[in-house]
């Protein structure tokens, strides 16, 4: 399966679980727009019927008050001036119908047409002070003024209320006719926003689905050629857009570092091994047809050399292959595992007549993984006694310099020159034909130094020999400490 079919898959996947960012974009954009629409016009709703409430009873207070004037006390009765023309001005509209009645003592009809039910229990009447309330008449919702007013003689007082109502079903008629004469225009303008967003959105995504097509034809190149995963480009996108295809691009690097590595690993391993491989059956191909004992025994010899070689070969191989894997760091004493390299090589260096000696830290703590620094060390210490030669002198050193801890291993051998420490870290490289080597022994180590965030070099010994130094970074503690110590050394250094 190509990565462009992963690809497709995924993105079918994602639209089947979820919405897609189109979607996602419109509902958060729109949603939002249509709430505050209805938020809005339930707001525009609830403020003009406000104000249409407070113009009734601006007008039911007047007209209580004006009634209230029409009514005359005389002595110990009452004289209403109510002409017929007011009354049926009163009652000329249907729909927006005035009712009025007034009762004394209240309750007790004395003029109207309608009679209408007194204020609520909680609303207490204060003499010569109209009050407003809402009532219901015949199924439909009325607002009343209330007017109470007092007449007659001090020694036998009496009380006249006067009630004005009005229909609000024409108030709430005239307050959705407004509200919507409000609320299409602004539906009509949330219209064509929706539109421009949907068109802006579709414009905006457009450099994703540009980047999508670039990946699935790279995903159908590199089912060809590993080389074809060349990075995109976003030259006429957002900003948004460059980073995503920014981290794209770094993504496709890696992959293209680890294919390269991957498939140059596969093309050293058969070049190497090809050599003693065929080594071992032409010397197999001898030793069968070999008669002479003697002649065999030096035939099996090399047979049995040129399979260590090829063993050494493998098992350098597969380190190298194992260094390029994620490496966790962890803090571990440098200087320890130094001596017990050391300690475990002292044989081989006694037999092939090397003083092998240790000289630095006791204690030095750095940011390792145990196995690799191991695996250099042990490659560094087999260098060092294959090339040389009996009767040298190799030390193995731990040191601290600022924030990096030094581990050397320097020799007194023959070293090499200039031209050839540039290319002492290379693969496969050798400046020598001795048997027992293959090339990869240094470049191991500096692909751990490399994995540990620190560097190897080569420096030149006088009079002569050759000094390999890897540069690894201390652990905080130890960093910590070095600090304090420069610190406390400071004002002696200034006195």
């Amino acid at each position: 399966m190509s990565p462009g079919d992963t690809l497709a898959q995924e993105g079918a996947g994602t639209a089947g679980h979820g919405l897609s960012l189109k979607r996602q974009l419109l509902l958060w954009l729109l949603l939002p727009q249509l709430v505050l629409w209805l938020v809005g016009g339930a707001l525009a709703y609830r403020i003009a019927l406000n104000y249409a409430e407070k113009g009734i009873d601006q007008s039911l207070t007047q007209s209580v008050r004006s009634l209230a004037r029409q009514v005359k006390p005389i002595g110990s009765g009452l004289l209403i001036d109510f002409p017929r023309a007011a009354q049926d001005i009163i009652e000329q509209d249907p729909q927006d119908r005035v009712s009025y009645l007034v009762s004394s003592p209240p309750g007790s009809f004395l003029l109207g047409n309608g009679r209408l039910p007194g204020p609520p229990q909680n609303l207490k009447p204060v003499t010569g002070e109209p009050v407003l309330y809402n009532v219901v008449v015949d199924g439909k919702p009325m607002r009343v003024a209330l007017l109470e007013v007092n007449y007659g003689e001090a020694t036998s007082p009496q009380r006249l209320r006067v009630q004005v109502a009005k229909s609000l079903v024409l108030q709430q008629r005239l307050t959705a006719e407004l509200v919507a004469d409000m609320l299409v225009p602004l539906l009509l303008l949330g219209t064509l926003l929706s539109v421009l967003v949907y068109g802006g959105i579709s414009r905006g995504l457009r450099p994703l689905t540009r980047l999508q097509a670039q990946l699935g034809q790279l995903g159908q190149r590199h089912e060809q050629n590993v080389s074809a995963l060349s990075p995109i480009e976003m030259t006429q996108a957002p900003q948004e857009v460059h980073a995503l295809a920014a981290a794209v691009n770094q993504l496709l690097a890696a992959v293209r570092r680890s294919l390269g590595q991957e498939k140059r690993f596969l093309n050293d391993a058969a070049h190497q091994l090809r050599t003693p491989l065929a080594g071992l059956i032409s010397q197999t191909e001898l030793a069968l047809a070999e008669t002479d004992p003697p002649a065999l025994r030096t035939r099996l010899s090399k047979v049995l050399a040129g399979a260590q070689r090829s063993a050494h070969l493998v098992q350098q191989l597969l380190s190298l292959a194992r260094n390029e894997a994620e490496v966790r760091l962890q803090a571990l004493d440098l200087a320890a595992l130094a001596r017990e390299v050391a300690r475990d090589w002292t044989p081989r260096a006694l037999s092939a007549g090397v003083d092998l000696g240790y000289e630095g830290a006791d204690r030095l703590w750095v940011q390792g993984e145990a196995m690799l620094l191991r695996e250099a060390v042990s490659n560094l210490l087999d260098n060092a006694l294959l090339y040389a030669g009996k009767g040298s002198v190799v030390t193995l050193r731990v040191t601290q310099r600022q924030q990096q801890a030094l581990l050397e291993v320097e020799d007194n051998g023959p070293g090499l020159s200039a031209t050839e420490r540039e290319h002492l870290f290379e693969r496969f490289w050798r400046a020598s034909e001795l048997p027992g080597g293959c090339g990869l022994g240094l470049a191991i180590v500096a692909e751990i130094a490399q994995r540990h965030g620190g560097s190897a070099s080569a420096q030149a010994v006088q009079p002569h020999g050759l000094r390999v130094r890897l540069s690894l970074l201390l652990a905080a503690a130890d960093f910590e400490a070095f600090m304090a110590t420069q610190a406390s050394r400071a004002p002696e250094g200034a006195a």
